[in-house]
């Protein structure tokens, strides 16, 4: 098992890896697996990067991002320019609903609201946000619409998970209770929990994900 200190250390090789992210602008911290960044980014897709090239590193539990977003002069952007660029994104994306995301800007902060089907088209809702100049942050408050539930839904995750031959289905358990599903169990890399949470979420009917599954090395 990793320590601490190595795990630190592989986080800040990864971000120096990372070419989107500029290394020296961030600090990292460990203990017990957690990763603490912090520091200051350009931008919020920076900041996006940063959190998602630390938990590719193997040992990392956890992301507390500390990070902040500090515009340069070039970057900034009026609270009216990033909402006129946020709603051309959503109206042009081919994967979001026409007209069912509405999108709020306040001091470069994006809340988006609505509801849509499905969990994919939300996460391509913000994705149309992450990369818009001037945006500091995103706030999800999309709903996803119930579907009619199934007493299907919990066979219909486990057979997924067993199509997924780098998951161990017999190590997760799923919970449904009527269109939230809860897993628990055991995984043992963050790509198996997102193989695993994504198989919840791509199973019709359901309308929540909760992920209590532990991370074992």
């Amino acid at each position: 098992m990793k320590s601490d200190s190595q795990i630190q250390q592989d986080v800040f090789e990864e971000l120096k890896w990372e070419p989107s992210v500029h290394a020296d602008e961030v600090s990292v911290k460990v203990k017990n697996g957690i990763a603490t960044l912090d520091g200051e980014v350009c931008t919020y897709a920076e900041k996006w990067s940063a959190e998602r090239a630390a938990l590719r590193v193997s040992g990392v539990k956890g992301i507390s991002d500390k990070l902040k977003v500090s515009l340069t002069q070039e970057g900034a952007r009026s609270d009216e320019a990033i909402t006129g660029a946020v709603e051309s994104a959503l109206e042009w994306s081919s994967t979001v609903p026409e007209d069912a995301i509405s999108a709020r800007v306040d001091d470069g902060w994006v809340t988006l609201t609505g509801t849509v089907d499905w969990q994919f088209q939300r996460l391509a809702a913000v994705d149309c946000v992450r990369y818009q100049q001037g945006v500091i942050g995103v706030s999800d408050e999309i709903v996803i619409k119930p579907a009619l539930t199934s007493a299907l839904v919990k066979a219909d995750i486990e057979a997924a998970l067993r199509r997924r031959a780098t998951v161990d289905a017999q190590s997760i358990a799923v919970g449904v209770s009527g269109s939230e599903v809860t897993l628990t169990g055991t995984v043992h890399t963050w790509s198996e929990r997102d193989l695993a949470t994504h198989s919840a979420w791509a199973t019709p009917g359901v309308s929540n994900v909760v992920d209590k599954l532990t991370l074992v090395y």
